[in-house]
């Protein structure tokens, strides 16, 4: 259960909010970030009022698939296809009912007068009867289900019990259940940091937090002293080894979790992203942590540098479905479309960064997915295209990195069910190459 005790302020308008931003996920296909910034009714609303919205539409989408089977044992009959307002209302009381820790007649009767609200009064009466059932009957209902396979799109279960058998891919899709903790990189002393923030450290220079509270608030925040990076993307940086005094590349870098990393560690680092945006927020970040890098607005699959470079990072686009804690939207968003379109994109960039990477150099190619379309066939297709590169096999205690992330060809694969006992992290997939001619 993702537990919300404190109810709204404004209830009618927090669950509101929560309507207009799942409905712009599922229906317009709106990731949930952008759905945020775009509902009127969600910017009006109060600290606590937007918490409350944001985890109701989040849970939603999390377990989405369970809820809608839920709702479907409930209806004599399914609804209608122009019903999908009454459909994503009864969406957010099963919610509320089941997965936040909502009291139960604010649930019902707040979903009620939502149908109302939104012109619907005439399926206040269906709404009333569904949620009722689901108060009395639902906990035991949910105890029945297969939350993990309910919640995974037949694509994506499919790909994963391919690639990581079958007691993977289920505990991977497990992990999803649940939000992920908040992990920063500390510039230096993680025990001592843990300490401080009432956190653990995690591996590596990764402090973790369950229940912090406004990131901003957090000590050491004003002084610069961490940034917000998850465990898993923390690694790939320390891939390249000791980079102090040397030039980096940086591709794709926004928001700068990985060019703070390689800043703190000494390097002269180059970070590029297509978007000025996205670029002045890492710039906006690295001012914070007193660190500076070259900043450069360019499409990487057009820009050529005038040098070469000692080392690069290449954090490619991908499909993030190693991320889904973070972002339960994903899976209502991507199909395996996208990916086959990213993987033509990673090609390119990676053919591309080998040629700017310096005799000796270290190449990282990284991604934030679970596709093995995104991460080992992709090296495995560019070494057999290159014979001037060589596998680096990543080195266990480096950097974080324990054995059970090593696969048997030397390359990173964090999986979201790794170290789940401590709150897990996202799933990654990272590659070393040498450049030896």
């Amino acid at each position: 259960m993702n537990a919300n005790p404190i109810p709204p302020a404004d209830a009618d308008a927090a669950r509101a909010a929560a309507l207009d931003m799942l409905q712009d996920v599922v229906r317009r296909k709106r990731p949930l970030d952008l759905a945020m910034a775009a509902t009127s009714p969600f910017a009006r609303l109060d600290g606590r009022d937007r918490a409350f919205a944001h985890n109701l539409a989040a849970t939603a989408l999390r377990r989405l698939g369970q809820i809608d089977a839920l709702i479907a044992t409930c209806l004599e009959t399914p609804l209608a296809a122009n019903a999908r307002v009454t459909q994503d209302i009864l969406r957010l009381g099963a919610a509320q009912l089941l997965f936040t820790g909502t009291a139960d007649h604010a649930a019902v009767a707040t979903a009620v007068d939502l149908t109302r609200a939104r012109g619907q009064a005439r399926m206040a009466k269906l709404v009333n009867a569904v949620l009722r059932r689901l108060q009395r009957e639902g906990a035991a209902m949910v105890a029945r289900q297969d939350a993990a396979r309910l919640n995974t799109p037949d694509w994506l279960w499919q790909s994963w019990q391919d690639a990581f058998g079958d007691t993977a891919c289920r505990a991977i899709a497990q992990a999803h259940l649940h939000p992920a903790p908040l992990d920063l990189t500390v510039k230096n002393d993680p025990d001592g940091w843990a300490a401080r923030l009432e956190g653990r450290a995690q591996g590596g220079m990764t402090v973790r937090l369950d229940d912090p509270g406004p990131v901003r608030d957090l000590p050491g925040y004003a002084d610069g002293a961490w940034w917000v990076q998850d465990r898993a993307a923390a690694l790939p940086a320390g891939m390249l080894g000791d980079v102090g005094g040397q030039d980096i590349l940086d591709l794709c870098a926004a928001p700068g979790g990985k060019t703070a990393q390689l800043c703190a560690a000494g390097a002269r680092v180059t970070a590029l992203d297509r978007s000025d945006k996205r670029l002045a927020v890492l710039t906006e970040n690295l001012t914070r942590l007193g660190l500076a890098a070259e900043t450069v607005t360019a499409d990487a699959t057009q820009w050529t540098p005038g040098r070469q470079f000692d080392g690069i990072l290449l954090d490619a686009p991908c499909s993030a479905t190693g991320t889904i804690r973070r972002h339960p939207d994903l899976p209502h968003l991507k199909g395996p479309g996208d990916v086959t379109k990213l993987v033509a994109l990673q090609e390119t960039l990676l053919a591309r960064a080998a040629d700017w990477l310096r005799p000796g150099g270290r190449l990282i190619f990284a991604t934030c997915s679970l596709q093995p379309e995104e991460g080992p066939d992709r090296i495995s297709a560019f070494l057999a295209d290159r014979d001037d590169f060589e596998a680096v096999p990543a080195a266990v205690g480096e950097s974080g990195i324990t054995a059970e992330m090593v696969t048997p060809e030397g390359w990173l694969r964090c999986l979201p069910s790794m170290e789940a006992e401590t709150g897990g992290m996202d799933g990654f997939f990272a590659a070393c190459l040498r450049r030896i001619a």
